[in-house]
């Protein structure tokens, strides 16, 4: 294990009915003027909204909205954002949403107490934000972690890059499974098979050797994939809710990563697919994986082969380690037909004509990874996908 120093500042109200027994405790400790965040109308339409007005309300807090944040949320948005902070005076952010809306509010935090383009700071300055509009998080839609991190991926469309920045972490998160009972179940899969590989890149990187948290990494991976089952079984299943929700977080909120150098050479990939396509990211990695492993297997195959027996199921007995290496990955692509993800880029309609060469060129290419891949090899990873 990778020496490491562990501190989180994340504080989790976990549970049914979590914002209306702890938002207005946290509400109390920041200023009066509060930007809510969200995308669509889902939030309307559930419920969500209006008992998050009326607890910000009650609190005697000025509302300022920003709305439309996107999937994939785009750098343009959280200009808007970061304008919209500085003109109200902003004291809190509370966003409400999925990952998309967290994601984007963790740059609007940071770019509203910057004199300065945040994308230009961190990607040619190399510097990092230290100022922040305090933040939290009501998680509605889940699988991304997000809420955990300081991490966000943000789309700029005018690089045609979708890469990651950093800006702040939040202070509180409100993850309340009921409040994720409204998801259409491709969401729910999707954003669950998100979690998933964030595990397994997790899993993926340095060292080789299998120390504790890959050892808590393997139920986290057994959990999703339970959980995913059930709750395709019976979309009512609330324990199973309960259970994803926490999982996205767990695979987040650094557990996993203690001791570890992370792989993400798979998430590399999907996010630049995402910056020419703007596609659905879980259906991405989904496609990609199987193809991706399959040209890791020399490299990875100690990982691999340990992952189809104590993830998988896959009996050991008589195999070498490159048949469980193999097993695990055939695994995979067999798992992630039967919950009704797309295999091929053709099955996300990607457009026959989209530029893989520019998408593996511009993937940026991670250190953590148990090959060191090029961009012509990625290239081909995608031409393989179609």
């Amino acid at each position: 294990m990778n020496a490491f120093t562990y501190s989180y500042p994340v504080k989790v109200y976990f549970g049914e009915k979590a914002a209306q027994k702890h938002l207005s405790g946290e509400l109390a400790k920041v200023g009066t003027n509060v930007l809510l965040a969200y995308g669509g109308g889902s939030v309307k339409k559930n419920g969500v909204y209006n008992e998050l007005i009326g607890i910000l309300q009650s609190a005697g807090k000025t509302v300022t909205e920003f709305t439309g944040i996107m999937s994939n949320p785009t750098y343009a948005k959280v200009q808007e954002g970061a304008k919209l902070a500085r003109a109200h005076q902003i004291d809190f952010i509370l966003a409400v949403g999925g990952g998309s809306v967290i994601d984007c509010c963790k740059i609007v935090s940071a770019q509203a107490k910057l004199d300065r383009d945040i994308w230009d700071y961190e990607y040619a300055q190399h510097g990092q934000p230290t100022e922040f509009i305090p933040m939290g998080a009501v998680v509605t839609a889940f699988g991304t972690g997000a809420e955990m991190n300081n991490g966000a991926v943000i789309t700029n469309t005018e690089k045609m890059m979708k890469s990651p920045l950093y800006g702040a972490f939040y202070d509180f998160t409100i993850l309340d499974p009921a409040y994720t009972m409204t998801m259409p179940m491709k969401q729910v899969i999707s954003g669950a098979f998100d979690s998933l590989s964030h595990s397994i890149e997790t899993y993926m990187g340095f060292p080789q050797q299998v120390n504790l948290s890959d050892e808590i990494n393997e139920a986290t991976q057994r959990n999703i994939i339970r959980n995913i089952r059930a709750s395709i079984a019976n979309p009512d299943d609330m324990q199973a809710r309960s259970e994803l929700i926490w999982a996205a977080a767990m695979a987040e909120n650094g557990i996993l990563k203690i001791g570890k150098v992370t792989d993400f050479q798979c998430h590399m990939l999907e996010h630049q697919l995402g910056a020419y396509t703007d596609c659905n990211h879980g259906q991405g990695l989904a496609v990609l994986h199987p193809v991706l492993y399959r040209h890791m297997l020399p490299e990875a195959a100690p990982q691999f082969a340990r992952l189809a027996v104590e993830v998988w199921g896959i009996d050991p007995a008589g195999k070498s380690e490159q048949e469980l290496a193999n097993a695990f990955v055939d695994a995979l692509a067999a798992f992630i037909k039967e919950i009704g993800l797309p295999t091929t880029l053709a099955e996300m309609k990607i457009p026959v004509d989209t530029d893989y060469k520019a998408i593996a060129e511009s993937t940026i290419l991670t250190g953590g990874c148990a090959k060191k891949f090029i961009a012509d090899e990625l290239y081909h990873v995608l031409l393989e996908c179609r």
